[in-house]
């Protein structure tokens, strides 16, 4: 898969479930919101979201390079399994056009070569 390095530094937000979805998530860049049955989460720039919610900060973020065809299979499993099998903790975020894959940001150097070194490669 081709991969790049999209800027910036992340959170993911947990917000209730009956939250209506914040001011604060606006602008420009990468962001997701996903409204679920219990919680809200909330995907943007790290600098965003404010102190007092609940939110693990400091990810980085890899987006596959689509469009993906929806049938393809194994996409997302090509991805986690070497750094999961290594240990580094993943956050997915799909799109219509492909994959966003957030990591600790002191997990950057490592999951980079650890998916080159499983066939993937990065476009700047």
């Amino acid at each position: 898969m081709k991969l790049r390095f999209v800027q910036g530094r992340y959170a993911v937000a947990r917000l209730s479930a009956d939250s209506p979805v914040p001011d604060w998530v606006s602008g420009p860049g990468f962001m997701a919101i996903v409204r679920a049955d219990d919680e809200l989460t909330i995907v943007c720039s790290d600098d965003q979201v404010p102190a007092d919610v609940e939110a693990e900060r400091g990810w980085v973020c890899f987006r596959t390079i689509g469009p993906i065809p929806f049938q393809a299979t194994g996409v997302v499993k090509s991805l986690i399994d070497p750094l999961s099998s290594s240990g580094i903790g993943v956050f997915v975020v799909c799109t219509f056009d492909g994959e966003h894959l957030l990591v600790a940001e002191r997990d950057r150097s490592k999951t980079v070569d650890l998916l080159i070194d499983s066939g993937h490669y990065f476009i700047n």
